[in-house]
């Protein structure tokens, strides 16, 4: 008898609000499940890159709108995990608005996670995922985070942070991000509270079984 096959990966997808939550959430369920058990594809990596845009100009993108993302090459590339193929996922500069000279190597993993503003977008994308999360935070618990992270970690000032969020941030939440949380097979309430993440890392549990 020849041995069993293993299962296909379990691919989670993670959604929500800039702000929302999301990353943490991600971070405590790779714990849950194990690291060296997970793919993590992060969204955010996958903004398409502009060399042939001024600094001006590409700080003056709208990155909130769909059409700001690779898909193609995120389609790429959850297919090949998808296969049991390595990836070199790209990394963003947030400070410069493109794409990094290097990659991080992505190693197939029983399951994989897509975490990110749109991650539950894209149909192509969805037909892939087993389970599908949207993060659901209030609005001005989103906006402070965003408002904390962008001056801290992505050296924009005050000013900027909220010409952008009035600009494109919450109507391209109310226009794109909102309307995902219909796919959504769990809404995590209040981002990461223990019981939800207690219930989705039991479910990813009885899946690989």
């Amino acid at each position: 008898m020849s041995p069993a096959l293993p299962p296909p990966p379990f691919i989670i997808g993670i959604a929500g609000g800039s702000g929302s939550g999301k990353s943490t959430v991600t971070r405590r369920l790779v714990e849950a499940i194990g690291p060296e058990h997970v793919a993590l594809l992060v969204q955010d990596n996958y903004y398409r890159d502009q060399p042939q845009l001024s600094a001006a100009q590409r700080s003056q993108t709208n990155y909130d709108h769909p059409d700001a993302f690779d898909w193609a090459l995120l389609r790429e590339h959850l297919a090949a995990l998808d296969q049991g193929r390595p990836v070199a996922m790209p990394h963003y500069d947030f400070a410069t608005h493109r794409r990094a000279d290097h990659s991080q190597t992505v190693a197939a993993a029983p399951v994989i996670v897509l975490e990110g503003i749109l991650a539950l977008h894209d149909a192509a994308l969805r037909e892939r995922m087993a389970l599908k999360l949207f993060v659901d935070t209030d609005g001005d618990i989103r906006f402070i985070r965003r408002l904390e992270r962008d001056i801290a970690e992505r050296g924009r000032t005050l000013q900027q942070v909220v010409a952008q969020y009035l600009a494109t941030v919450r109507p391209m939440h109310q226009q794109f991000v909102e309307p995902t949380r219909r796919f959504a097979d769990v809404i995590l309430p209040h981002g990461a509270n223990d019981p939800a993440l207690e219930l989705v890392a039991a479910r990813v549990a009885a899946a690989r079984r």
